[in-house]
């Protein structure tokens, strides 16, 4: 029995943020539709549903879809509502016009914002209602405002209280899920410099790195919902994510020069030092990762300095000796592009010490693990 237990925690331990999810928007569910008929509301469905809408994965995210709905609810409802009070549509052709009026404008302007897309839904359903049921207009405006409003602070309410999730620790996973995956891309590219490269798993990595951003940058705006509504108190993810892009950017450079092998010649020279600058830099990434999950200090940046002068030391060396002039104009670039890549990651990493610097609390660990990510991407 025990063993079974400890299978079942293993598995469930993994999805902890799906079963989270899963929780808060059950129990929105049914106190949205509780909520709605002690209140005796008319539709309580467009309650439970607004509540399940806005209970999302972060308090951020949460946050955010309610506000948005809130106000595309009160300006579709008063502009509906106006709409159907004031323009006569007592047949059908004339129910057709005064639909085209109100669809219309909305539907502009949820082109143009389509965060207030319900504006749209919401002037419809103030329309036609009254069509279906024995109910005026206005007040048919007033019910649909007040059903969004319940299922709006309930979802918000079992957010913020029932398991909340909050986005700053999101955004240190999804953050340290990238530099994971930018260390494997980084191995496998100075590999490609002394041996083969496999351009299609290379691709697939490089493919990684980018979903990973544009995760990063989504819950970025969640974090920032949260820190300005006092919700969060912890550092801004902005600067973590220009970082991170600039990395990105470090690696698309040594992927240019890592395009074919080096000469013979200079793998014989630089070989040795291209692979401490490897081990050095890679096992930096990995260990800023753990940092930033762990809420640590940043590692020592000893190491790669070393391994960089290293390498930069040999290089001189092949330059004074002459190496470099029995070399193509083509290899040659490929040479100085390499250098300037490999100072430039040097850089940056100075930049991603003082990034995890700023969230390095002794004693605090962030909720979650290198799978979070993924779960996010699902859940959502």
């Amino acid at each position: 029995m025990t063993n079974f237990k400890t299978r079942i925690a293993a598995q469930l331990k993994p999805r902890r943020l799906q079963l989270g999810l899963a929780l808060r928007v059950t129990l929105a569910a049914l106190l949205a539709l509780a909520f709605a008929q002690a209140v005796h509301l008319r539709l309580p469905l467009w309650a439970v549903l607004t509540s399940i809408i806005v209970t999302q994965l972060s308090v951020g995210r949460s946050l955010k879809v309610a506000i948005d709905y809130l106000i595309g609810t009160v300006g579709g409802a008063a502009y509906g509502g106006a709409v159907t009070i004031f323009v006569p549509h007592h047949s059908e052709w004339e129910l057709l016009a005064v639909l085209a009026v109100i669809v219309a404008p909305l539907a502009l302007i949820a082109a143009i914002k389509p965060r207030f897309n319900v504006a749209l839904v919401t002037a419809i359903i103030v329309l036609l209602v009254p069509t279906m049921t024995q109910v005026n207009p206005l007040d048919s405006t007033i019910d649909r405002v007040l059903e969004v409003g319940v299922g709006a602070i309930t979802g918000l309410v079992v957010s913020f209280f029932v398991l909340p999730s909050r986005a700053l620790g999101l955004a240190t996973n999804a953050a340290a899920r990238t530099l994971e995956l930018m260390a494997v891309a980084l191995r496998e590219l100075l590999a490609g410099l002394t041996g083969g490269l496999d351009t299609d798993a290379l691709h697939r990595l490089q493919d990684g790195i980018g979903e990973s951003l544009v995760t990063l940058g989504e819950i970025a705006v969640e974090a920032e919902s949260e820190r300005s509504a006092g919700l969060s108190n912890g550092p801004d993810t902005a600067p973590l994510l220009r970082t991170l892009l600039r990395l990105r950017h470090d690696l698309v450079m040594v992927g240019r020069a890592a395009g074919g092998p080096l000469p013979e010649p200079l793998q014989a020279r630089l070989g040795g030092v291209l692979e401490q600058f490897s081990d050095a830099a890679t096992g930096y990434l990995s260990a800023a990762a753990m940092a930033l999950r762990g809420r640590g200090d940043p590692p020592s940046l000893q190491q790669l300095q070393a391994a960089l002068a290293a390498y930069d030391v040999e290089v001189d060396k092949v330059r004074k000796d002459g190496t470099t002039r029995q070399l193509s104009g083509e290899r040659i670039e490929q040479f100085f592009a390499l250098g300037f890549a490999l100072d430039q990651l040097q850089q940056n990493f100075h930049d991603l010490a003082m990034r995890v610097a700023e969230r390095a609390k002794p004693g605090e660990t962030v909720t979650g693990t290198a799978e979070d990510d993924e779960e996010k991407n699902g859940a959502a």
